[in-house]
């Protein structure tokens, strides 16, 4: 028997539904009492975590300005939801362990090797599009509304709009960098293949310069900036995806077809 055969480690008739409702509340528990955990180590220093987090906008404005709370409580609200959002996102790991952890029995061997490398991946470049959101289009994009001058116009960027701004900004780039992931899940799982996928490469382009244009702010800067890494990290998904097909296809090749 094969791995392709092995049955999962568990079978379904053997856990009753509240087994599996008991295994998921535990998992949740987990997550929350993580996120929670690192929330509150963060809450004594969420001034200083805000200034970092406003450090891109911070950095933009010319001599004279500064930024905006037009409600006060925004000035204490605001430094606590970006405490929570950073917990969230530094969790991520834990949490996509709970997730792989509750659904691990219930596969293949060789589903297993092939959802740990997808799971320590994408979790890197979704890290990676936040630092590229962080480092290189926030500062482009607030320096560029800086240097606007409009008669009449004073300008302060409001410290919730920022906020709210760039966590749209870093949940985006974070699911646009997964793009290779996608790709090579499938081509792995066989829902398109490569040469037809390589054939669409004109509607991918298409695809990537609209939902950046959906996802970043009206101008084509954020636009190209968001479109042009998604397509590198499109062509690196296909690239991979060709290169693992290949190795399956060589470790199993199909049987010699017999004469009639």
């Amino acid at each position: 028997m094969t791995d392709h055969d092995t049955p999962p480690q568990s079978d379904d008739k053997e856990m009753p539904i509240v087994e599996h409702l008991i295994e998921l509340r535990t998992r949740l528990l987990r997550i929350i009492y993580a996120v929670a955990g690192v929330f509150v180590l963060l809450l004594p220093f969420r001034n200083r975590v805000y200034e970092t987090f406003a450090l891109p906008v911070l950095g933009s404005l010319l001599p004279g300005q500064s930024m905006l709370a037009y409600d006060g409580i925004d000035i204490f609200l605001t430094p606590v939801k970006v405490c929570l959002f950073l917990a969230c996102l530094l969790t991520i790991p834990w949490i996509l362990y709970q997730i792989w952890a509750f659904v691990a029995p219930g596969m293949y061997r060789h589903e297993k090797r092939l959802v740990r490398p997808i799971l320590i991946s994408s979790t890197l470049l979704f890290y990676t599009g936040v630092l590229f959101a962080y480092f290189i289009i926030l500062p482009i994009l607030f320096s560029f509304l800086a240097g606007i001058e409009l008669k009449g116009v004073e300008y302060k960027p409001d410290i919730t709009q920022y906020m709210s701004l760039s966590l749209t900004m870093f949940i985006a780039f974070g699911a646009a960098f997964e793009v290779p992931v996608a790709t090579v899940i499938c081509l792995m799982l066989g829902i398109v293949r490569p040469e037809t996928l390589a054939k669409k490469r004109a509607y991918v382009i298409l695809a990537t310069f609209t939902i950046g244009m959906l996802l970043t702010p009206p101008d084509a800067i954020s636009q190209t900036l968001l479109a042009v890494p998604m397509l590198l990290l499109f062509e690196a998904g296909l690239y991979i995806g060709k290169r693992l097909l290949a190795a399956r296809e060589a470790d199993n090749p199909p049987p010699p077809a017999t004469r009639p």
